[in-house]
């Protein structure tokens, strides 16, 4: 990546200037507002901290949820702004809108490494656009509040990928840098992309096929090893003809995983056998299967002992793994194990050498939920959707315009 990076800016000179930093706080709240997996503010705070001692004037921009382009309590970024100001060991102004009344007085007001954090972006309906000149109105606005002689740092990797006001357009008014976090995660998935090592293993979960069409196509002819489990591994089962009672089925994609299993034959990697369950509950009765042998009226939440084992096998002997989607309904303990095995594996994988890439989203929240160490992996990824569009081919918005 041919750009400039915080490292640049900090060479430059900070203090005393505004920046305005995209960070990616969309962090997972609980029914009482409670932050219960801070990793994307942990992962924000090195770009941060760095400005605030070299003594800028920080104005953070980021979003949460997905509030319908108009201020929502429910999506306030009221405790980020109390995480964040626990992490950087200093206070964190919250301003209460995005560039209105008090967010601009507010940001005239700071002083040398104060951090102000802007109220949720996507409570501004201009953030998401389609129109160029709405999100380019927005853009104006955020710039107004660190001034001419400002500096925009895109360290948001999870929102990389989207053509938004905070991390598109902006970089077009600003002189623009690749904070830490974008410039480790793009280094990271050209490891992966141009200089892997093999043998190469790739494991997929998560619920949906489609989801992950693109990057099955992209990487199994570069790959050795392509396991896949989670709900989405149901609709290869139907591809091969078997029963698959009530678990998640896409049949419309039926057809196109035939394909795959055809091209990809000596690639691809299915379950043997699976845990299913009588209902979608914590507490469900549930017992082993084979793949073969789905009952009707159960449905798979998990792989099984057996397909776990065999997985590990080839995982624990990979000199590169990425990792995204769980192998089953992690969030319910009965049914962690086949996450927790495969999760295992790729950190004895990473004690032997290996290099393994963990790619956000829900992956990143079973490692924490299932109390996994950190250190364990390679890399954590804070963008799934990012890492995914990156390994698939496709241009991020986000960063083509730092490097343009």
């Amino acid at each position: 990546m041919s750009v400039k990076t915080l490292q640049d800016l900090l060479a430059e000179g900070v203090e005393g200037r505004g920046v305005l930093v995209r960070s990616d706080l969309n962090v997972p709240l609980d029914d009482n507002g409670q932050i219960t997996d801070p990793g994307r503010i942990i992962a924000s705070v090195p770009t941060l901290k760095a400005l605030v001692e070299a003594g800028a004037k920080v104005v953070v921009t980021a979003h949460l949820g997905r509030p319908k382009g108009e201020p929502d309590p429910k999506f306030s970024l009221a405790p980020v702004a109390v995480k964040l100001a626990e992490l950087l060991g200093r206070n964190v102004q919250l301003a209460g809108d995005v560039v209105g009344y008090d967010a601009l007085s507010r940001s005239e007001g700071l002083t040398d490494g104060d951090v102000l954090l802007l109220e949720n972006v996507r409570f501004d309906p201009r953030e998401t656009s389609k129109d160029d000149g709405e999100r380019a109105k927005l853009a104006a606005a955020l710039v107004e509040l660190v001034g001419e002689d400002g500096a925009f740092v895109s360290d948001g990797f999870g929102v990389v990928h989207r053509k938004q006001a905070s991390v598109f357009d902006v970089a077009a008014l600003l002189p623009h840098y690749a904070g830490t976090l974008v410039a480790a995660e793009v280094e990271v998935l050209g490891k992966l992309t141009e200089d892997a090592r093999r043998p190469y293993a790739v494991v997929l979960g998560g619920s949906k096929v489609s989801d992950k069409l693109a990057v099955i196509e992209a990487l199994a002819p570069k790959v050795d090893t392509l396991v896949i489990g989670g709900g989405m591994c149901f609709t290869f089962l139907a591809a091969q003809g078997l029963p698959v009672g009530t678990s998640l089925l896409q049949e419309e994609m039926i057809d196109t995983c035939k394909e795959l299993l055809d091209r990809y034959a000596d690639v691809i990697h299915l379950p043997r056998d699976i845990v299913v369950a009588d209902g979608f509950a914590a507490d469900a009765e549930s017992k082993v299967v084979q793949a073969n042998e789905i009952p009707d009226g159960w449905m798979g939440l998990d792989i099984g002992p057996e397909s776990v084992h065999r997985f590990a096998a080839l995982l624990t002997e990979a000199k590169t793994v990425f990792w995204n989607g769980p192998m089953g309904v992690f969030e319910f303990e009965k049914f962690a194990a086949g996450t927790r095995g495969v999760a295992e594996a790729i950190v004895i994988a990473t004690g032997k050498g290996a290099f393994t890439v963990v790619g956000g989203g829900d992956s990143a929240a079973a490692v924490r939920t299932l109390g996994l160490p950190d250190d364990g992996f390679s890399h954590i990824s804070t963008g799934g959707g990012a890492s995914l569009e990156y390994l698939e081919g496709k241009e991020l918005p986000g960063i083509a315009v730092l490097e343009g």
